[in-house]
């Protein structure tokens, strides 16, 4: 790698696999590898080492400004809520039915399978957790315009907690207003 990678740069190493830069200094990069759930150094010159996304270097290396871990932060967790997070569904709802009876026996029932329903409720709790980000992390918002629609975004995940029965694990279900819904 002959370019000066910056903090967030994103990389694949031959015996690591991807990781992401989280360190610089003169010679040596830190970069933390999801494989190894920790950092390694590993040399600029690694000829092994590809760049899969590039964030620009800061021009005095090994020192890191505000600017930079806040830049890095945000890259990182863009990448990742981007990624699937796999969510377990309760085993006694694997390979379930939902069946949707209308009033009117006149007209059709709707079968929907229970794991392609769960996987739009995990989509609507990890879409509500990127807006709570983008809230909290906005820099033109006042801290009582954060806090207003936060607890619109709690009122929600409370009026969701009816669909927590569909989740394995309870950490990863709903949590509104405690004591609410």
């Amino acid at each position: 790698m002959s370019t000066q990678l910056g903090i967030g740069s994103r990389i694949d190493h031959q015996h690591f696999g991807k990781g992401v830069i989280v360190d610089t200094a003169s010679e040596f990069y830190t970069i933390w590898f999801k494989s190894q759930q920790g950092t390694k150094s590993i040399s600029k010159d690694y000829p092994d080492m590809k760049t899969l996304e590039e964030v620009e270097g800061s021009s005095t290396p090994g020192v890191i400004t505000i600017a930079d871990i806040e830049e890095a932060l945000s890259n990182i967790l863009d990448r990742r809520l981007h990624d699937m997070q796999l969510v377990p569904i309760g085993p006694r709802w694997k390979r379930g039915m939902m069946i949707l009876k209308p009033g009117d026996p006149t007209l059709a029932s709707k079968e929907v399978p229970i794991d392609t329903f769960f996987h739009k409720i995990v989509m609507v709790r990890d879409r509500l957790r990127v807006m709570e980000q983008k809230i909290n992390a906005n820099k033109v918002m006042t801290d009582d315009e954060k806090v207003d629609l936060q607890q619109y975004i709690t009122a929600i995940y409370g009026s969701l907690t009816t669909f927590n029965v569909l989740f394995k694990e309870t950490h990863h279900q709903f949590k509104g207003v405690s004591g609410k819904e």
